[in-house]
Parts: C-alpha cells; sequence; structure tokens
C-alpha cells in the first residue's frame, strides 16, 4: 500500500475552503487537462456521505477507464474522506482535512492506495501509476496555490 501526504496553506477563510472543495463539480478544476476527466453523473450542489461519483477518465495512453467513488465521510469544515467503489485500483482512500491556521487554512490530504499485488500492477505501479498519483497532487498544488493567490 502506498500512503501520499500533502499540506498546502490556502491564505482564505475555512468557509470559502469548504464551500470549493465541498462542491463535487470543482474536481474538475483541479485535475490536469491530460487526464480527459469527465464527471458523468448528475451532481448536487453540495456532497453529502453516501453521494456516489462515476468519472470517465484517460489517465495513461489515452485508454478510458470508468471510475466510481463514494463520499463515506463528512465532518463539515473538518475533513471528508472518498473511496474508490469501481475503478483502477484494489484500493484508494483519500482524506481530505482542513484547520483553521493563522492567515488562512491548512489543508491535508492523506491517500492510501494499492493497484495490488499481481505482476501487471506491480510494474504498472512502477513505471506509470505511481508517478502519474504523485504529478496530480504536484498540479493540484499549483492550480489551488494559483487559485486561491490573494
Amino acid at each position: 500500500m502506498i500512503k501520499l501526504k500533502q499540506d498546502q496553506f490556502l491564505p482564505i477563510s475555512l468557509d470559502e475552503a469548504w464551500k470549493f472543495f465541498a462542491t463535487p463539480k470543482n474536481l474538475n478544476e483541479i485535475t490536469p487537462d491530460d487526464m480527459v476527466f469527465e464527471i458523468i453523473s448528475d451532481l448536487p450542489e453540495t456532497m453529502y456521505a453516501g453521494l456516489l461519483i462515476n468519472y470517465r477518465l484517460k489517465p495513461i495512453l489515452n485508454i478510458p477507464i470508468d471510475w466510481c467513488t463514494e463520499i463515506t465521510h463528512i465532518k463539515e469544515k473538518e475533513y471528508f474522506v472518498d473511496e474508490q467503489r469501481k475503478g483502477p485500483y484494489r484500493i484508494w482512500h483519500h482524506e481530505h482535512q482542513f484547520k483553521t491556521v493563522e492567515g488562512g487554512v491548512l489543508m491535508t490530504d492523506i491517500l492510501h492506495y494499492d493497484i495490488g499485488k499481481w505482476f501487471l500492477g506491480i510494474i504498472a505501479g512502477k513505471l506509470f501509476v505511481n508517478k502519474k498519483v504523485k504529478r496530480i497532487f504536484e498540479y493540484r498544488y499549483k492550480i489551488l496555490e494559483s487559485y486561491f493567490q490573494k
């Protein structure tokens, strides 16, 4: 299992941060264009525990993948968790935490994922997947830094 943790300071209020991240359609704003990411389910304005979100994306070699995540836990203005229900990972558990700090919000992402132990999964992880996941987080960091710059 791979663990990825990333902290990011956002110079905005907790209300602003929560409003942005609790709006499921904003996921499009923070996903690299080259993933050809498309939300294919109808979305509410604000997420809730039990919400299923269906996507179609092309993360590697322009091969389409259908993916479904569920928002499994929410504590408003503190954290939420999304977990894969259908998709390319054996395990995908992504916790998004928010904490008020001086001058803004500290947002922490904690991702645990596993692509499986089968031979091709191990090779794909080493060659593509682990690098791609890190690159997505790096992209997201830069986009959010620019988006919330004051």
